[in-house]
């Protein structure tokens, strides 16, 4: 039913049965494995990104600017995935899609800010981190209007 909610239903069904909550779980349980699931891709991409940052050799590139820009969307992202942890548990659900929603436009941010860019291989990684981050917020908004 969530999945049925989002654009891609293979990658939902994959995502929450990665998951062994999954197969006994509430919709409750199931919004926690959610944003649980968003939490963790959120945060390794911030740390990917971070890492990059690190190793830059040009502070002032094109290329790095592009990199302190995703990384200050997946902070903003990260934040958004705590918020809606708790919201989730004061089971008010108020603000739960739109923190989730949130979060997703962080991630197109980022990944706006590569449009057109080429030429640096870790673009295609961010783009694929993305585009699951962006996947992930979408079975949390479907998630969070079955709890609404």
């Amino acid at each position: 039913m969530v999945c049925e909610k989002t654009s891609n239903y293979t990658f939902c069904v994959e995502s929450l049965y990665s998951d062994h909550h999954t197969p006994n779980a509430d919709p409750y349980a199931l919004a926690y494995v959610a944003f649980r699931l968003a939490y963790r891709n959120a945060t390794s991409t911030r740390d990917y990104i971070a890492e990059l940052l690190n190793n830059a050799s040009c502070s002032s590139c094109h290329h790095h600017k592009i990199l302190v820009r995703c990384e200050d969307d997946y902070k903003e992202a990260v934040s958004a995935i705590e918020k809606g942890y708790k919201d989730l548990n004061s089971q008010t659900y108020l603000e739960l899609d739109y923190l989730a929603g949130v979060a997703s436009d962080d991630a197109e941010d980022c990944q706006d800010s590569f449009q057109g860019k080429t030429g640096y291989h870790y673009y295609s990684m961010i783009e694929f981190m993305n585009k699951d981050f962006k996947g992930l917020c979408q079975i949390c908004v479907a998630i969070s209007k079955l709890l609404a």
